[in-house]
């Protein structure tokens, strides 16, 4: 590898470049400098989060366990958006007392995170997967329990570092019987040899099981509302949405480049996971009476949907989910916008009670959340209406009409729960615990209105989709 090779990890590089200067503006910077520490840290990201927009180097580095593709980078580029509209919604959790003193840490953390995803998305290898889940996860842990003389916020932690540990366990012993089975942890190698011999089968089936506890399917997901429910609310949003699109994109690669002649028995798993998921997701969402738990299970259904993409196999498969993953960004990150400013205002209530009658305080909110939990539920003409579409559409052209079906039935569930928090903010009276009027802070105003412009612009312009198609093509 020369430093040539380096150009092909521009934003990996731009990434750890800013680490490196926020970590010392944290470590050395005046108390009175420091005061501008978080319009620095989001300025100098949302210029990072632009520089993946334009024209990059592609190719591989590390002896090909490194791919940078036009796929690749958009993928990057779908976290980093992601990850600023976090940032610009932590604001006011970050001001407060409790936390002013650990911003840089939160930024610092959020970053390490975010290159083990990159590294995820970009591996060509198992270990260089490995290695990037790894980065990613165990600074995770720290901002489960960033708040850490909060009980919840200690307990989310401890819970998510055990089951993060267990899963890498189970991932790296599936990972020895793909190397027994097929000698080498190159997706090409690997590729060449693979066939459906029980080592390679159940290899297979660890490291699919490493994989969905990233992404909450069931049986794996139960961490998922306890972690959500403890970590701070700008951490439960990174979590929901960075961290399981990180893994979806992983395992899509991983699926289509090593275990495509396979394809009838993951298939069948696959199948499985998304109708337990789907359907389970959906029935305890019904159940919750704390908003982020609600949006925990409204998650882990979310993951179900997404299986359908990946099911598909095709290049319209990747095409689908990947437009499906950029539609639950805006939509979901909406809703957490409205979340976290209710909690801040209602000194930490998270239940769903608390936003009876939003619709008098503070109406604008409760319009966004009501944008936000119609997209999500598929009604159109908002974007998540043409994600499902496109998914149920991947789905269906391989002949998984019983699937598709089984989804749309859960669809129709998952508007039932999605319409409690309508009937919370518009038809319930507000209480003597629910928030007065109030007003969100410039930070969390610009990310609502990044969020809803998203909701309608990726699901009115087609171009958005064709581009997806266009890239997703050009790698398989």
């Amino acid at each position: 590898m020369d430093l040539s090779n380096f150009l092909f990890l521009g934003q990996e590089i731009g990434l750890v470049i800013l680490f490196v200067f926020l970590f010392l503006y944290d470590t050395f910077g005046s108390e009175k400098g420091k005061k501008y520490f978080q319009g620095i840290a989001v300025g100098l990201f949302a210029i990072l989060t632009a520089f993946g927009f334009c024209s990059m180097t592609t190719g591989e580095a590390f002896g090909g366990m490194y791919i940078s593709s036009d796929l690749t980078i958009f993928m990057k580029n779908i976290l980093n958006v992601a990850t600023l509209i976090v940032f610009l919604q932590a604001n006011s959790w970050l001001s407060s007392k409790e936390t002013i003193h650990k911003r840089g840490e939160f930024f610092t953390i959020t970053l390490v995170t975010l290159l083990g995803m990159y590294l995820m998305i970009s591996a060509s290898n198992f270990m260089m997967l490995y290695i990037g889940m790894e980065t990613a996860s165990l600074p995770l842990a720290c901002l489960a329990a960033f708040d850490k003389y909060k009980q919840k916020s200690a307990e989310a932690g401890v819970k998510y570092v055990l089951i993060s540990a267990f899963s890498s366990g189970i991932m790296l012993f599936g990972l020895s019987f793909l190397y027994g089975g097929l000698g080498s942890f190159y997706f090409s190698d690997m590729a060449l040899n693979v066939s459906s011999s029980p080592l390679v089968i159940i290899g297979f089936v660890f490291f699919l099981a490493g994989l969905a506890f990233k992404l909450s399917l069931v049986p794996f997901h139960l961490w998922t509302a306890d972690v959500y429910e403890g970590a701070p609310t700008s951490i439960t949003a990174y979590l929901s949405v960075v961290s399981k699109a990180a893994a979806a994109f992983a395992l899509i690669f991983a699926l289509y480049k090593v275990f495509g002649e396979i394809e009838v028995v993951w298939n069948h798993i696959l199948w499985w996971l998304s109708v337990v998921t789907i359907t389970l997701g959906n029935l305890f969402a019904i159940r919750q009476k704390d908003i982020k738990r609600f949006f925990a299970f409204s998650s882990i259904s979310q993951a179900g949907y997404i299986l359908l993409g990946i099911i598909a196999g095709t290049a319209q498969g990747m095409t689908a989910t990947v437009y499906y993953v950029l539609v639950y960004l805006f939509s979901n990150l909406a809703a957490f916008g409205v979340i976290a400013a209710v909690e801040h205002h209602s000194k930490g209530d998270t239940r769903i009670a608390a936003f009876n009658g939003l619709y008098k305080s503070n109406p604008i909110l409760a319009f966004i959340m009501m944008l936000s939990v119609f997209s999500l539920g598929g009604i159109p003409p908002f974007a998540g209406f043409f994600s499902k579409f496109f998914i149920f559409m991947a789905a269906a052209e391989q002949g998984q009409y019983i699937l598709v079906f089984i989804a749309l039935l859960n669809t129709v569930i998952s508007l039932y729960y999605y319409l409690l928090i309508i009937k919370a903010m518009f038809i319930k009276e507000r209480d003597a615990s629910g928030v007065d009027e109030f007003r969100t802070d410039n930070y969390n105003r610009i990310s609502l209105v990044i969020c809803t412009t998203g909701i309608f612009v990726v699901g009115f312009f087609s171009i958005i989709y064709e581009q997806i198609g266009s890239l997703s093509f050009g790698i398989l």
